[in-house]
């Protein structure tokens, strides 16, 4: 089975649609900071977005690591487990950092303005999914899905900035 890195890397017209709006570069999984997990778990830099944010695979093994975001403010959360989950994420809600409260309404809001900017987004996410051979969660269930990582399952997950000894501040609060 071939690896999504892999396919990501392949299919020009997905890695453009995460590169934007995704914000998902694999060329970028070097963090500007020094850090590491709390838990002593190895981490791993799998890509960026253009503001310096950084998403980590954290532990061993493949791509079905969990998933550590940190941004360029001191920032953290676990937003996914395993690299299909965070794909399908960023393909469906690529807004999802500007969600404060994680409601449809805001989500659709969100949606919205992307679509005035990107009429053919969903086009585009559709063909992304599909050269990827990912299925789409609806938007909705995919950002209650991140709320739930980044609040429950997050607390194991904490990001030290290792010259001062400082966890990062979670991202999402419960």
């Amino acid at each position: 089975m071939e690896s999504l890195i892999t396919a990501v890397r392949e299919q020009h017209e997905a890695a453009r649609f995460l590169a934007w709006p995704g914000d998902f570069e694999l060329d970028r999984g070097d963090h500007v900071e020094d850090v590491h997990l709390a838990s002593g778990a190895a981490l791993e830099g799998l890509a960026g977005d253009g503001a310096g944010g950084t998403y980590f695979f954290c532990g061993d093994g493949g791509e079905e690591r969990p998933i550590l975001y940190a941004d360029s403010e001191g920032g953290a959360a676990l937003v996914a487990i395993g690299l299909p989950e965070l794909l399908r994420l960023l393909l469906v809600a690529p807004w999802w950092r500007d969600c404060r409260d994680f409601t449809d309404e805001e989500s659709r809001g969100l949606a919205t303005e992307y679509l005035e900017d990107m009429p053919d987004l969903a086009a585009r996410r559709d063909r992304a999914a599909v050269a990827l051979g990912l299925d789409l969660p609806d938007p909705a269930d995919a950002l209650a899905r991140l709320r739930e990582m980044a609040v429950r399952a997050g607390e194991g997950f904490v990001l030290v900035f290792k010259p001062e000894g400082h966890p990062y501040e979670p991202l999402i609060r419960n």
